[in-house]
């Protein structure tokens, strides 16, 4: 049984969060008003999972999730506003420890809340299962660092060394960047470690909705060297700078006037997550040669981006898998490996490193 802890001071938000956890087979549900009474009920129900509210009286959210992860390290998915000061709290939660986060209903949350219920409960789980040891508190280990760290010594690989040569950062390439849950933390310590002069654009597909992923790139912009924005328009690909898909959309790479362009495009309704990672990667392998593409595939639950990746590497790119041991959920990271699709399987923290061992001056 999964032990989930809900925390809201809305009477009707614990009732209707109760009902349908207790629906399904495999919870066991406890509940609390506000922050004090979660820190509480801590030692004593001993939650696998928490779901939070960040706007509560007494002691909000990320007050409580502070303390949280201070006291008893524990999942936590944060449950927030789409506005705009909404997205700012939710991804200061993700750098405080939280797993992920569900956006509350825009409308009268008695009826929408039928809409969420899936995405919620596949959520709730996934974090349940989700390692945060290594996940906790990562934004303000690498903010610490007041000059730019050395890159991280080359670690064993699951994998056999693959075959491939490295590439030449002198010439046009691209690194495909494709996360879900446990991603903001995550983006953080990758981008973090990449200097400013990285000679290939970078070209990032995290979901979130579309109100989030404005208020991630600003946030990354003003932590990593590289220059970072979201993309909205057709926008030229520069070297140094790092481009994050808009959210409740997808992300293709396109050709303008002979030039690599990042271009917003409408969701694939065939497709579950969006931005879609293996639109991402598709759309790359069209129009650059794929032995100038490095695709990269971190934290997340599901599977997208192990397709189109392990398509990429039979066509002579080079793939990264974030290893199991620091994904907060191994679910895209994972699929790639058992699809045989990753040339590296490498630990967050070394990623950056690897990535330009990869790529040569």
């Amino acid at each position: 049984m999964i032990r989930l802890l809900i925390v809201d001071d809305s009477p009707l938000m614990r009732k209707l969060l109760t009902d349908i956890f207790a629906a399904e087979s495999d919870f066991e549900v406890g509940v609390a008003r506000n922050g004090p009474e979660a820190l509480a009920a801590l030692p004593v129900f001993k939650p696998d999972v928490i779901t939070l509210d960040i706007h509560m009286p007494e002691m909000d959210g990320l007050a409580c999730l502070d303390r949280i992860m201070v006291e008893r390290p524990c999942p936590v998915v944060m449950i927030s506003s789409l506005t705009a000061e909404g997205a700012d709290e939710t991804l200061e939660a993700m750098a405080l420890g939280a797993v992920d986060f569900v956006a509350k209903p825009r409308g009268p949350v008695s009826i929408e809340i039928e809409a969420m219920t899936s995405l919620l409960v596949d959520k709730v789980r996934a974090a349940a299962r989700a390692r945060i040891s290594r996940a906790t508190r990562l934004t303000e280990r690498v903010r610490l660092r007041t000059t730019r760290p050395p890159a991280p010594k080359p670690r064993p690989t699951r994998l056999s060394q693959t075959n491939k040569p490295r590439v030449s950062g002198g010439d046009e390439g691209l690194v495909l960047v494709g996360t879900s849950t446990g991603g903001p933390a995550a983006l953080d310590v990758l981008l973090g470690q990449i200097p400013a002069d990285f000679p290939w654009p970078i070209v990032i597909a995290q979901h979130m909705p579309a109100s989030f992923t404005g208020a991630l790139a600003r946030r990354l912009d003003r932590f990593c060297p590289l220059v970072i924005e979201e993309v909205t328009r057709p926008t030229p690909l520069i070297a140094g700078h790092a481009y994050i898909g808009r959210g409740d959309a997808d992300l293709l790479v396109t050709r303008r006037n002979g030039a690599l362009a990042a271009l917003p495009a409408p969701s694939a309704p065939e497709l579950h997550w969006h931005p879609s990672v293996d639109r991402l990667v598709t759309s790359a392998m069209d129009h650059v040669a794929p032995e100038r593409l490095i695709g990269v595939l971190m934290t997340g639950m599901g599977a997208d981006g192990a397709k189109a990746m392990t398509a990429l590497a039979g066509r002579g790119g080079l793939t990264i898998a974030e290893a199991e041991e620091s994904a907060v959920v191994w679910g895209m990271p994972g699929s790639l490996v058992a699809m045989g699709g990753a040339d590296h399987v490498v630990p967050l923290d070394a990623i950056a490193g690897r990535l330009m061992s990869l790529i040569q001056p």
